[in-house]
């Protein structure tokens, strides 16, 4: 299994317009073969801060997707960004 998860940062004046932008992508990645979590939200202490946070079945399935993932013009909202990728080896009940 494979995790995606993360921040990106925006303005905080355009950071709800950037979510309702992603709505699309979301639905699509959630749609896609391998999608097993897949989620954009808006942090509730710091402003212009975007969570980031994807589970996926491989590696193969997510790469597949990535073709398909943010719009080019979504990219130069974000001013920046700390998204890292996951390599999961066993799931359990907390």
């Amino acid at each position: 299994m494979i995790i995606v998860s993360g921040k990106l940062y925006v303005d905080p004046e355009v950071r709800q317009g950037y979510l309702d932008g992603c709505l699309t992508v979301i639905r699509r990645a959630r749609a896609a073969s391998g999608c097993l979590d897949f989620t954009l939200s808006a942090d509730p202490i710091e402003p212009g801060r975007i969570n980031v946070y994807e589970r996926w079945e491989s590696d193969i399935h997510l790469q597949r997707f990535r073709g398909a993932g943010t719009e080019p013009d979504r990219l130069t909202e974000i001013h920046a960004a700390r998204v890292e990728k996951y390599r999961i080896s066993s799931v359990e009940a907390p």
